[in-house]
């Protein structure tokens, strides 16, 4: 691509327009003319009129051969005959007027044939007198000032061939004017395009080009540019605070430290190292805004080391399949690594310990447990990922700040009654959590209570299963040691010094009443004291059933539904299981009839929910 610039020695390249056809366009034709200046070709299209118009402004400018130009014809201009000869014409019309003018074209032809946007002198001559009218005037407004590499290419190769700095005379296309706006401009874009410009062959991203000459930038964005191509932007290093590069990068290193390729082993300024080093890199100093998203970017490497101050990073839309490195950013508040290739976060809060926005949607992630003991965060998006089971939203349910969480579009958002399931891992602060961008509504947070509720009585009726089997084992193993103790003896069943057996029949330890206790007290009830055992007796199977069935009712019926709902939910469900148990009944007992369950899910709607925990 060099060669466009010039030729050996900064001769300057050959430059040549031909006439390649024509085509009919409503009543008048239209000649493509190619136009080549070294490697670099493009197509322009005009009409004849566009030739005579051309012309009398160099006669009158330029003082040239006015018969130069083939005549008008009036009758038959579009016969086929005619437009050839005069397409031979016009094609050496155009290759003389070049011989006449080899080094910078006047500036009707440089416009003629598009040497403004793509030939070096046209591009600088017509970027010079653009920011003579308007350079103060952008500067004043501050705002962000758009270039195309192309146009960087252009006044770095100018830069390099040591030409005068206005070689056609006007001094309005002087390049002083560029150099002047680039040292004080503080905002820049560079955009490129993504495959050949305009009607060029000319690729944006295969051009060298050099940033040096702007001095006070404080924020840019690069585009669709070669980043191993890119000169001079670690010359912004004092200033810069925001930087975005996309479409542009292989790796972070060659965008933050170019320099690296250089030395076999560096460090940043500042730190010390017991390795030897043969290079020490300055850091930038000013920079806390990075975007690098939409790169080919597959590692987080050791050059984050030199943005010691940066705040905001983007690295989303990369090839990102560890997250490593991030340590050396103590100041990181907003990460974004959605896109990527990541499989596992184990271990991630060593490198992320102050984040308060992660973005990690579009991933591969099945698991969530490097994420409990992210403190600060208040903002989670893991939207498009692999995740199935709602117990693994456990491990973000106790971050105390977190209020944003997206899980749309996992395998677990298809699942019955996702939402409350989702939001009932987050215990009390269920009401605080935005779940997937949607507010949660008093009718989910009513459903949230229900299942904290079921929760909490299957918690605590599998702590009294696991005691009952451990008083069971204590007793059998003292049953056990008591019988080979006393096997040589005769003892009576009514000695006060022996355990007397216990029949299911008899009385029995009411150990759901404990649960009950433990649910009313969570309610907001009267606290009671259950450290002695209540003792329930056998009744009889109707007997029960009928006292049951009323209890339930009445409560029901007679209590508000709002207070039920709200406050009292684990009541019912208590309620619910005190049913009969074939030919015997045990107060409380885990086991309930459908029909009862029907009652309540008749009378309750909200309640539907129990008959999926409590029927058999």
């Amino acid at each position: 691509m060099e060669a466009a610039a010039g030729g050996e020695d900064g001769e300057e390249p050959p430059r040549e327009a031909r006439v390649l056809g024509s085509e009919l366009v409503e009543t008048y034709t239209v000649y493509i003319i190619q136009v080549s200046v070294g490697s670099h070709q493009w197509t322009v299209k005009h009409r004849y009129s566009d030739f005579h118009d051309l012309h009398e402004k160099l006669v009158s400018e330029k003082k040239i051969d006015k018969n130069l130009l083939p005549p008008k014809k009036i009758i038959g201009k579009n016969s086929k005959s005619l437009v050839e000869k005069r397409q031979k014409e016009l094609e050496v019309y155009l290759q003389t007027l070049l011989a006449k003018f080899p080094v910078t074209a006047p500036k009707v032809l440089s416009h003629f044939l598009h040497f403004d946007l793509y030939e070096i002198n046209g591009i600088t001559a017509a970027l010079a007198e653009e920011l003579f009218h308007k350079g103060e005037q952008l500067l004043m407004a501050g705002e962000v000032f758009t270039i195309r590499p192309l146009q960087l290419y252009a006044v770095t190769q100018q830069l390099l061939q040591g030409k005068p700095s206005c070689a056609n005379g006007d001094a309005k296309t002087d390049l002083g004017h560029i150099l002047d706006f680039t040292c004080r401009l503080k905002y820049l874009k560079v955009s490129g395009t993504g495959g050949p410009f305009g009607t060029s062959n000319i690729q944006e991203h295969l051009l060298p080009f050099d940033l040096s000459i702007f001095k006070s930038l404080h924020q840019i964005e690069i585009s669709h540019c070669g980043g191993k191509l890119i000169k001079g932007l670690t010359s912004s290093k004092h200033a810069l605070a925001t930087m975005s590069v996309r479409f542009s990068a292989m790796s972070m290193k060659e965008i933050l430290v170019p320099e690296a390729s250089e030395f076999d082993q560096w460090e940043p300024e500042g730190e010390t190292s017991s390795c030897p080093v043969t290079a020490v890199i300055p850091t930038w100093r000013t920079l806390t805004t990075l975007d690098m998203s939409h790169n080919s970017i597959s590692q987080i490497d050791d050059s984050v080391k030199l943005i010691p101050k940066i705040e905001f990073l983007d690295l989303s839309h990369n090839g990102v399949s560890l997250v490593e490195n991030l340590q050396h950013l103590y100041n990181l508040v907003h990460l974004d690594l959605s896109y990527n290739k990541l499989t596992s976060l184990e271990g991630v809060h060593t490198k992320l310990g102050n984040i308060k926005t992660l973005n990690l949607a579009g991933n591969q992630l099945e698991r969530l447990c490097g994420l409990n003991k992210l403190y600060s965060l208040v903002n989670l998006d893991l939207s498009n990922n692999k995740i199935e089971q709602i117990d693994e939203v456990k491990n973000i349910g106790n971050l105390p700040c977190l209020e944003k969480v997206v899980l749309s579009s996992n395998p677990l958002s298809i699942i019955p009654d996702y939402r409350t399931k989702v939001l009932a891992q987050f215990g009390d602060r269920a009401s605080e959590v935005c779940l997937d961008n949607i507010v949660t509504t008093e009718k989910e947070l009513d459903t949230v209570e229900v299942l904290k509720a079921i929760q909490k009585a299957k918690e605590v009726k599998y702590k009294l299963s696991n005691s009952d089997k451990k008083i069971s084992e204590d007793y059998r193993l003292t049953a056990a040691s008591s019988k080979s103790n006393c096997s040589s003896l005769t003892v009576r069943p009514s000695s006060p010094s022996l355990p007397r057996p216990v029949s299911s029949s008899q009385e029995i330890i009411c150990e759901e009443t404990v649960l009950a206790s433990s649910l009313l007290q969570s309610s907001g009830s009267t606290p009671t004291d259950h450290t002695v055992p209540q003792r329930c007796f056998e009744i009889p199977d109707s007997r029960c059933k009928n006292q049951v069935i009323s209890i339930l009712l009445f409560i029901l019926w007679h209590l508000p539904l709002y207070w039920i709902q709200a406050k009292s939910m684990e009541v019912v469900i208590i309620c619910v299981r005190i049913i009969q148990r074939k030919n015997t009944v045990r107060c409380l007992t885990p086991a309930t009839p459908s029909s009862c369950l029907l009652i309540v899910c008749h009378i309750l709607p909200q309640m539907k929910i129990l008959s999926s925990t409590f029927l058999p």
